[in-house]
């Protein structure tokens, strides 16, 4: 006799039937919400944006694959793709060498928790107000630019300025100006002759040596057989009365100046003025005509500081602050991997006697690699589409040196090119280039938690 058991059909009215609806109802009504928003905010705009990828400025027009080939022939696009390449090549591993470093280093100071909110404490900052920061802190006047406070200052420190930078002469005065900022004497002079006065302005009274004396004496002195004497004296006497290109009464040498005589294009001798401005050439061929030069290191105008937004460093720049920003969110998610690695193996490294070198190199960095992995691929994800540090910090002159797709793609569409074709395929590139990292990241995640 064989036993058949029959399934218990249950109805619409049997209670785990109407849990079960229950609980998918409640779950959906939970996540109906989050895809709507999703839908609204994410899946609408890159479905629209990649059909208005496909027609002109105006919209009304269907051009096909006309944005895409375009926006390759643009050589702001081209500059935009090469920007970003740099990000994603410098910016990431540069934040993920400084976090495995400073994760590392942590470790062993006292105070470790507050070092680490230090450091992650320029996360609470908006790139908004990061990049107002970084925007004074690169200004090129040393008056306003923390850097070139600090860069100036060092420099001074070590090389010297020059004696009276924005000094010229009068166009009387017999000197006239070359080309690398120089002044020479107009025509030849003979040793032996009458001292030679030259006059100079463009220096404020307050800013000759303390111990500069009149230059009336030095003016009258007579040169003796191949000797070539000589003035330099600042042609302005103070509260007016005085004539220009003559060394009157209440007018003083400019003592420190290089002075050279030159003969066929050459100096062959050097003299310094001395508290009155004299300077004298001795031992000079009397047969001979020579010319009397003020080197353009005279007037030179003093340092100051580097051009960190210039055409050649704003990248750089932007990306230094960057770094400012997310060292300590590298650092934290890295220091977090860190702890969990198993401490056994370091100490039985160290026992065999590893140095610390090779204890990092050989272990903790392979034991790292998943979340170092992470960390770079997230921040290849973030650099992808920075916008704000450079649209605030780059200059408007040098906008174009320093933009990325991003910054490219608001430009084009909304910044004066009115072309929103060329901007949503910009948009449809930097959004196939973000796919596959973001891709990447979750299947690694993934992994990890299974």
């Amino acid at each position: 006799m064989t036993d058949v058991t029959t399934p218990v059909r249950r109805g619409p009215a049997d209670p785990r039937t109407r849990a079960g609806r229950r609980r998918r109802t409640v779950a959906v009504a939970f996540v109906l919400p989050a895809l709507l928003l999703l839908g609204a905010l994410v899946v609408y705009p890159v479905l629209f944006s990649v059909g208005r990828s496909f027609f002109d400025a105006s919209g009304t027009r269907f051009v096909g694959a006309d944005n895409y080939t375009a926006m390759f022939r643009d050589p702001a696009t081209l500059q935009a793709v090469r920007n970003s390449t740099i990000w994603v090549v410098v910016a990431p591993t540069l934040l993920t060498g400084l976090g495995l470093v400073l994760a590392v280093l942590v470790e062993r100071i006292r105070w470790a928790s507050a070092f680490k909110l230090l450091l992650f404490l320029p996360m609470a900052v908006s790139f908004l107000a990061a990049g107002i920061i970084f925007r004074l802190a690169y200004e090129e006047d040393p008056d306003k630019g923390v850097l070139n406070a600090a860069v100036v200052g060092v420099h001074d420190v070590f090389a010297d300025g020059s004696s009276y930078p924005g000094a010229r002469a009068r166009d009387a005065e017999g000197l006239r100006r070359t080309a690398d900022g120089a002044y020479e004497t107009a025509g030849p002079l003979a040793p032996g002759g009458r001292a030679l006065p030259l006059g100079l302005v463009g220096v404020r009274p307050a800013d000759v040596p303390d111990g500069a004396r009149p230059a009336t004496g030095a003016a009258g002195a007579r040169p003796g057989p191949g000797e070539l004497r000589g003035v330099v004296y600042l042609d302005f006497t103070p509260g007016g009365g005085g004539r220009p290109g003559r060394v009157d009464a209440a007018e003083r040498g400019l003592p420190g100046l290089t002075v050279e005589a030159v003969r066929d294009g050459d100096a062959v001798a050097t003299a310094t003025t001395g508290a009155d401005g004299a300077f004298r050439f001795d031992g000079l061929d009397a047969g001979g005509t020579y010319t009397v030069r003020l080197p353009a290191e005279n007037f030179a105008a003093p340092f100051s500081g580097v051009s960190w937004l210039g055409p050649a460093l704003v990248t750089p720049a932007i990306i230094g602050a960057y770094l400012w920003i997310w060292t300590g969110f590298a650092m934290v998610l890295i220091g977090a991997g860190l702890t969990a690695l198993p401490r056994d193996a370091l100490e039985a490294a160290r026992m065999d006697g590893a140095s610390e070198w090779q204890v990092f190199r050989r272990i903790t960095v392979p034991l790292l690699a998943p979340v170092l992995t992470v960390v770079f691929v997230t921040l290849v994800i973030n650099v992808m589409k920075v916008f704000d540090l450079i649209y605030i910090i780059a200059p408007g002159p040098v906008q174009q040196d320093a933009t990325v797709l991003a910054t490219q793609m608001w430009l084009v569409s909304f910044g004066g090119g009115n072309d929103q074709g060329l901007g949503s395929a910009l948009g449809v590139l930097l959004l196939l280039l973000v796919v596959p990292a973001m891709v990447f990241n979750v299947r690694r995640f993934r992994r990890s938690q299974s």
